[in-house]
């Protein structure tokens, strides 16, 4: 079977082959089929459903770089893994409106169908609690959400936290004041606002207290509003923590919560806020649980083959896994 699909846009047709073809040879690897150029149109020859699946793919590239995305290497893999997983890529799956600009100009946007769901999760909740491993844009995408809203004037302030390593917040054996203390805690968080806002404009903002930094442990007694609230590493929050923050919403506020439950510091006796409070408040309305999973993840390829690579071994029997660690 072959099928054609007419490019528009001469400057597409580069860009969705990419550097030495590299984007459809690995199209061609995964699906069995053979992608060549032919004047303003691309020919996709193969079996009848790999074909299907594969301009299903092509079409969802275009549409993504239509809206100004790149297309990359990771794009064209997270559609491989939506056909890994059984899912037909459609037009809209990888292409997404905008939520943040940087300071250098770049778009930020959903780069995958769990992405854009978490956003629209931001978008339609008060609270949202956003469970998935490293990689995923967790942390990144809700401080984009919570700078465009800042942008927007819809809120005033811009509050992050997130615990100390240690569920205490025992911080008194690092050196300097305060600040120097909790920095290399909320480092991310700050890069992040860094990357939004650029250098100048986010110090004259942190000096005015329009945007917060803090440590969890300083949000107690307070209640904030007109507020976009970010709690980041919420599983090494205890039960009481959590509940203490999740209490300092304010009116016009919006709380985002972010966290991954299979990076848990806390002591074996303690249980994670972050997961108590998943099962608590799932069912309340205005209260949005999203989950993030590793095709999702956006950083380097591998990463995701790590963390797909850990749950397969959490899946196993115990007795299975108690042999092999036995042999190590």
């Amino acid at each position: 079977m072959t099928r054609e699909i007419e490019i528009r846009n001469p400057e597409q047709m580069t860009e969705l082959f990419g550097a030495f073809d590299e984007n459809v040879k690995l199209i061609e690897t995964k699906l069995g089929v053979a992608i060549s150029a032919r004047g303003d149109n691309i020919k996709v020859t193969g079996r009848d459903g790999q074909v299907a699946v594969a301009c299903a793919m092509l079409e969802s590239l275009l549409t993504s770089a239509a809206r100004g995305n790149a297309i990359d290497e990771q794009s064209v893999r997270y559609l491989l893994g939506l056909v890994e997983d059984g899912e037909t890529p459609t037009p809209s799956a990888i292409a997404a409106d905008a939520v943040c600009v940087t300071a250098k100009g770049k778009p930020i946007r959903a780069k995958t169908a769990g992405q854009k769901k978490y956003l629209d999760a931001i978008a339609a909740n008060t609270i949202t609690i956003a469970v998935g491993p490293a990689g995923t844009g967790k942390t990144y995408l809700a401080v984009a959400a919570a700078v465009q809203a800042f942008r927007e004037k819809t809120i005033s302030r811009i509050v992050l936290t997130r615990p100390a390593i240690e569920a205490g917040e025992k911080l008194g054996f690092l050196p300097g004041d305060l600040q120097s203390k909790v920095d290399p805690y909320l480092r991310p968080l700050y890069d992040a606002l860094h990357d939004m806002f650029g250098g100048d404009v986010f110090n004259r903002h942190l000096e005015r207290g329009s945007i917060e930094v803090a440590p969890l442990a300083y949000m107690r007694g307070r209640t904030l509003d007109d507020s976009f609230i970010i709690l980041d590493e919420a599983q090494n929050t205890t039960k009481e923590q959590m509940k203490m923050f999740l209490t300092r919403l304010g009116f016009g506020s919006k709380i985002i919560i972010t966290g991954d439950i299979t990076q848990i510091d806390l002591p074996r006796d303690k249980t994670s806020g972050l997961k108590d409070a998943v099962r608590v408040l799932s069912d309340i309305e205005d209260i949005a649980v999203c989950e993030l999973t590793a095709r999702d993840v956006v950083r380097h390829a591998l990463v995701s083959k790590i963390i797909r690579a850990y749950d397969e071994h959490e899946r196993k029997p115990a007795v299975r896994r108690g042999r092999l660690e036995k042999r190590l």
